[in-house]
């Protein structure tokens, strides 16, 4: 991947940090603008900040369409029924829980679409030029991880594909090594080098990729609705698939709130680090288009498919299924069986490279710039996924709660931090080449490089964070009352705590700088620029 370096703004105006802000010394910083020079140790190509700027509202569409159109999305979206509540009561709150996603999607791109550079770069401006390597490292190890995750069910549905087709590569079932079998091991290989020699390509080339994969899923998903509809018949379809005993609407408004929560979290890591995918937006009005098409518009269409689907497995197969995948097995037809795994290994991939391969890339790039370029960042994500051995833990639900539980509840913290910050600190004013620069005298190198505010903020919100997603568990299996559904919170619960201890802080004992909106240094995101030379 290419970028083209900025030129570096002029000279700041000594009224560039304002009285409320800390005092700043400028004149290194200054001279090293005027020079063009930003540190190594804290930038390279991938990190500095984008002169062109060129993805439309289509391909941000088409990035949450890639993100949607998941066999984890179909699954969650049909689990929810599990919840006890009516059809329509799901249908509202999956639109509720996409819509609260959009707004913090929206949230979320301004700040990075704004300076052209990527989430772990833009963090600088809250943690310090240092201490944003801390939400850096957290997002990249729960993105190294679920990578691993998807990789390893995307290689299940590929190895549907060669049961069907080379039946005697059920005699590979049985050989393992490391908890994985012979032909576990050929499958995973086989999505782990593919998925490798695509982020290789670039970022151009993901693009090009989740233009196409999204779509693809859309084509199967009908062809299979009106499949499955033509199989059952019209009448035969109940569109209610919810189980149990029918709630009244007082008990089912907490159900419904549990599952807006379920949508969010679901969503909660890809949405934190989608500055990573504004920065190539065009411009922000583009960015928020396709995020509303790309997120209300497209997951209430892709939910009804996923109703209709699920609805029609009862009378057509005797039973409820809500795996696409299994979906498609059941069906038999060789050429469906193909079709359909090839699809959703497409699916997965494409859903892996955009949520779980781009975050560590620069977020391990963040940490060590002179060392870890973006693709170097990626390539150590794909091999930490292959050491994890995700196949021997993801069925422990143990282990998933004590490391992905624990680093998931601190994504709300993060992100309440950065909102905070941006928008309620630094009323969205940046100083964009400040955030590549070690000298002391820089506006956002506070303490050593950390910003006290935000690590204390860390620190106490995500213990609330953490303790709200392990401590019903504990209280359980200690024998007392089931609280478990505070988990569904965790999120929440951060991302407020995070929002207003930071925000309190900050007023408190002010560390982020008050920037002058009229400093040529400064980037005001209330005011439209003009995109000449940002733009294809």
């Amino acid at each position: 991947m290419t970028t083209d370096i900025a030129r570096p703004p002029a000279d700041p105006a000594p009224s560039a940090v304002g009285a409320a802000g800390p005092p700043a010394p400028l004149t290194s910083v200054a001279a090293a603008r005027i020079e063009g020079a930003r540190d190594p140790r804290l930038t390279n190509d991938d990190l500095a900040p984008l002169k062109r700027q060129s993805w439309s509202s289509y391909n941000i569409f088409a990035f949450w369409m890639s993100d949607v159109h998941s066999v984890g999305g179909y699954v969650t979206a049909g689990s929810l029924f599990a919840l006890g509540i009516a059809s329509w009561q799901v249908l509202v709150s999956l639109v509720v829980g996409i819509v609260i996603v959009n707004v913090f999607a929206n949230l979320v791109a301004k700040p990075s679409q704004r300076t052209g550079v990527p989430y772990p770069v833009i963090n600088r401006a809250v943690f310090g030029v240092l201490g944003a390597n801390v939400p850096a490292i957290i997002r990249g190890l729960i993105a190294t991880a679920w990578y691993g995750v998807q990789t390893y069910l995307a290689a299940e549905s590929l190895n549907i594909v060669f049961l069907k087709f080379v039946p005697s590569t059920a005699a590979l079932l049985e050989p393992s090594f490391l908890g994985l079998s012979a032909l576990g091991w050929i499958s995973y290989g086989i999505l782990w080098f593919a998925q490798a020699a695509l982020f290789w390509r670039g970022m151009e080339t993901i693009r090009r990729f989740i233009d196409f994969a999204g779509p693809a899923v859309y084509v199967l998903m009908i062809a299979l609705a009106v499949y499955l509809v033509s199989q059952a018949g019209w009448s035969a379809i109940d569109l209610d698939l919810s189980v149990g005993e029918p709630l009244s609407f007082a008990a089912s408004l907490p159900v419904m709130a549990s599952a807006v929560a379920i949508v969010v979290s679901y969503f909660s890591g890809p949405v934190l680090n989608f500055g990573d995918f504004s920065r190539y937006g065009k411009s922000f009005a583009a960015v928020k288009r396709g995020n509303f098409l790309g997120l209300p518009v497209n997951f209430l269409f892709f939910s009804i498919l996923t109703v209709l689907c699920a609805s029609a497995t009862v009378p057509v197969f005797g039973r409820l299924i809500t795996d696409p995948i299994e979906t498609v097995d059941a069906i038999g037809t060789p050429f469906v069986v193909l079709l359909g795994g090839l699809t959703f290994v497409t699916a997965t991939v494409g859903i892996n490279i955009v949520a779980n391969f781009i975050a560590p890339a620069f977020d391990f790039s963040n940490v060590a710039p002179r060392k870890i370029s973006w693709r170097l960042g990626g390539m150590i994500a794909a091999v930490g996924s292959v050491l994890l051995t995700p196949w021997n833990w993801y069925g422990n639900a143990e282990a998933i709660q004590y490391t992905l539980g624990v680093l998931g509840a601190l994504i709300g913290p993060l992100f309440g931090m950065l909102i905070a910050g941006y928008y309620l600190v630094a009323r969205q004013r940046v100083a964009v080449e400040d955030m590549f620069t070690m000298s002391p005298s820089g506006r956002y190198w506070y303490r050593g490089g950390f910003n006290p505010n935000a690590v204390w903020t860390l620190v106490l919100a995500g213990a609330v964070s953490v303790a709200s997603a392990l401590v019903p568990g504990w209280v359980v299996d200690a024998g007392g009352p089931s609280l478990t559904w505070i988990g569904n919170y965790s999120w929440f619960v951060g991302c407020g705590l995070g929002l207003v201890l930071f925000w309190a802080l900050e007023k408190r004992r002010p560390r982020m700088p008050r920037l002058d909106a009229d400093d040529p240094t400064v980037d005001d995101g209330t005011v439209d620029r003009p995109t000449e030379g940002r733009t294809a």
